[in-house]
């Protein structure tokens, strides 16, 4: 299977020099798209000079990251999608375990182990759990022992590529940022696809690094968060008793945001015209 790997980039000049050459060592033969979405610093030129086997797809106009992502996945050449953010880096071999799972043509997207360094730690992530709790979605973080997964992550993931077209890719209602994977994975669980994590898989993920963390204030990272769970519970709770247990339960949500001081939950409830 060809493989191509996109790469959503946005100001991440010195990431991509930093990261990129790791990307290519590792990934041999795979077609590499960095999208670049309208950045402000010298990405593109950077690439162009630096890169000139690296194929590069300039937007006008900063939309975000699923926007970003379909751009790349719609011009790839690959049967298989890898999605890699600029602050992430794959290590030797991490393509290997992923080909085998597939052989099962019904395997749609498989997770790789992210070791992410955060406040002077590396924190194994890549395997996602949740369940519905209170009229929410609530995820976090799995442990790394078993390969079922809630979701397969937009920076650390390979994807079928037909069976995204089926899907539609992510949807862009989800820009700039954020829950736009665990939509594409519920979606494709939910039309009998499967997904995947692969311990064995192993990238270098410096979050705060990445452009979302120095583009973005907190407060406007966390109303955005919110404004995509939202979206996500409206979009795919489609079951009756589903939405009515969301709809009783956000009095409780309300009451708790207005004693916290948790303005970005209101701020994300009833979200500005983009």
């Amino acid at each position: 299977m060809k493989i191509s790997i996109i790469i959503p980039n946005y100001n991440g000049r010195v990431l991509l020099e930093k990261n990129l050459p790791e990307v290519i060592k590792n990934s041999p033969a795979a077609e590499i798209i960095v999208v670049d979405d309208a950045s402000g610093d010298d990405s593109v030129f950077f690439l162009k000079k630096n890169f000139p086997g690296i194929k590069i797809i300039g937007k006008n106009k900063n939309t975000g990251f699923s926007s970003t992502v379909n751009t790349g996945v719609e011009k790839a050449k690959g049967d298989l999608i890898i999605l890699l953010n600029t602050d992430v880096y794959p290590k030797k071999d991490y393509v290997k375990p992923l080909l085998s799972y597939f052989n099962d043509p019904l395997t749609f997207a498989v997770g790789m182990l992210q070791e992410s360094h955060e406040g002077g730690k590396i924190i194994k992530r890549g395997r996602g759990e949740g369940e519905f709790k209170k009229g929410f979605l609530i995820h976090r973080r799995g442990q790394i022992d078993k390969n079922d997964t809630l979701w397969v992550s937009g920076g650390a993931g390979i994807f079928r590529k037909s069976i995204w077209e089926k899907l539609g890719g992510f949807d862009e209602i989800f820009d700039p940022f954020y829950w736009e994977d665990i939509d594409l994975s519920f979606r494709a669980v939910k039309k009998g696809y499967k997904i995947w994590f692969e311990k064995n898989s192993v990238v270098v993920h410096r979050q705060s690094q990445g452009s979302i963390r120095n583009e973005y204030n907190p407060s406007r990272i966390k109303t955005i968060a919110y404004r995509n769970q939202f979206y996500f519970v409206r979009k795919n709770l489609t079951g009756a008793d589903d939405r009515i247990a969301h709809y009783i339960w956000l009095p409780y949500h309300f009451i708790n945001a207005l004693k916290s001081g948790d303005w970005p939950f209101f701020m994300g409830f009833f979200p500005k015209k983009q």
